[in-house]
C-alpha cells in the first residue's frame, strides 16, 4: 500500500472516532478538530462530505488524477533501455543532465518545426501525429492517449487552438516510418558527397537544397487551388512554443525550477506574487514570465475559497 493510501484509511478511522463522539454529545467540534490535527472550518467541511457520501468523502480526489508531471509508460520503457544499453555506469544525476541537454522527448525539435511551418504560412487547424510520449501522454502502453492530461507539445497545441488527432492504426505508423526509411537513405550521402560535417552547415543544406529538391519530386499538387492556412496574429510564438511550469514564489520572492533560485525582479505595481511560470525556451533560456499582468493569484486557508487571505 502506498504512503499516501495509508494515511487516508488512518484518516478515514480517526475521523470515524471523533464524529461519533461529537454526534453523541460528548465532543464540541472544537475539541473533535483538535484531535484531529485540524482548524474547526475543516472539520465542519469533513461533515459536509461525510453525512452523504460516508467515509468514503473524506478522500483526497486528487488521487484519482494523474499527475501532469508523471512520465508516460512508453518513455519511461525507451529510457530505461537506453540507459541500459547505451549509458550503464552513468550516475543519475549526470544521465538526466544528458538526456535534458540532448532535448529529451524531441519537444524542442517539435516546438521548431511548428514554429517555422507557421512563420512560413500561417495557423494550420489540425495536427496529425503518432503517440510518442513527446505529444501524448499514455497512461498504459499501447493503450488509448490521455486528452485530458497534456504534454508541453499538447499544451502548446491546445494554446493555438490546433486539435491534435492520435494515429492508432499501423498503415499510419508506417507511413512515417517509409518517410524516415528514405531520408535516412538520402540525407546522409548527400551531406558525404558535399563534405558537410558540421551542424551549422548540415542545416544550411537542409533548407537551402535538400527539402527543395525532395518537395520537387513528391510533393503533389492540391486538388483545389487556395490555402487552409489562416495568418498568426496572435503575439509572440516564442511565448506559447516553449515548455511551461507553474511555480509557487516562495516568501523571498524567488521562483525554485531545475535545481535554480529565479529572483523575481521587484515591480512597482505589487510588492509579492503568489504564483508564477517558468517558460522554458528552445535556446534553454529560464525566466519567470513576468509581464504586466499575466500573474494572477489568491490566497486561500486549507482551499476553502471562502475569500482572500
Amino acid at each position: 500500500m502506498k504512503r499516501t493510501e495509508l494515511l487516508q484509511d488512518i484518516r478515514k478511522m480517526g475521523f470515524g472516532e471523533a464524529y461519533e463522539g461529537w454526534n453523541k454529545g460528548r465532543l464540541t467540534q472544537a475539541e473533535a478538530a483538535q484531535i484531529l490535527g485540524m482548524c474547526e472550518r475543516r472539520f465542519r467541511r469533513y461533515l459536509a462530505r461525510y453525512e452523504p457520501e460516508g467515509l468514503d468523502g473524506l478522500i483526497d480526489r486528487r488521487l484519482d488524477h494523474v499527475s501532469n508531471r508523471r512520465a508516460p509508460v512508453d518513455e519511461v520503457m525507451a529510457l530505461t533501455e537506453q540507459y541500459r544499453s547505451q549509458h550503464l555506469g552513468w550516475n543519475v544525476k549526470h544521465f538526466h543532465s544528458w538526456y535534458r541537454r540532448t532535448g529529451g522527448t524531441r519537444s524542442y525539435s517539435s516546438f521548431r518545426g511548428v514554429h517555422d511551418v507557421i512563420t512560413a504560412r500561417g495557423l494550420f487547424s489540425s495536427f496529425y501525429s503518432d503517440r510518442g510520449s513527446h505529444y501524448w501522454i499514455t497512461p498504459e502502453a499501447d493503450g488509448k492517449v490521455d486528452k485530458e492530461n497534456l504534454t508541453q507539445f499538447g499544451r502548446t497545441m491546445k494554446q493555438l487552438g490546433i486539435d491534435m488527432i492520435a494515429a492508432y492504426s499501423p498503415e499510419a505508423r508506417g507511413r512515417s516510418e517509409r518517410a524516415f526509411g528514405t531520408h535516412q537513405g538520402r540525407l546522409p550521402q548527400e551531406l558525404a558527397l558535399a563534405g558537410i560535417a558540421d551542424m551549422e552547415a548540415a542545416n544550411r543544406y537542409l533548407l537551402d537544397v535538400y527539402v527543395p529538391a525532395f518537395n520537387a519530386e513528391f510533393a503533389v499538387p492540391a486538388m483545389e487551388a487556395g490555402s487552409a492556412f489562416v495568418p498568426w496574429i496572435g503575439g509572440s510564438l516564442e511565448d506559447i512554443l516553449c515548455e511551461q511550469y507553474e511555480r509557487t514564489v516562495g516568501n523571498d520572492n524567488c521562483v525554485r525550477f531545475d535545481g535554480m533560485i529565479l529572483q523575481i525582479p521587484a515591480d512597482r505595481h505589487r510588492c509579492h506574487y503568489v504564483k508564477a511560470r517558468v517558460m522554458e525556451y528552445t535556446l534553454h533560456q529560464s525566466h519567470p514570465a513576468q509581464k504586466p499582468h499575466q500573474l494572477h493569484a489568491r490566497l486561500y486557508e486549507d482551499g476553502d475559497g471562502d475569500g482572500p487571505k
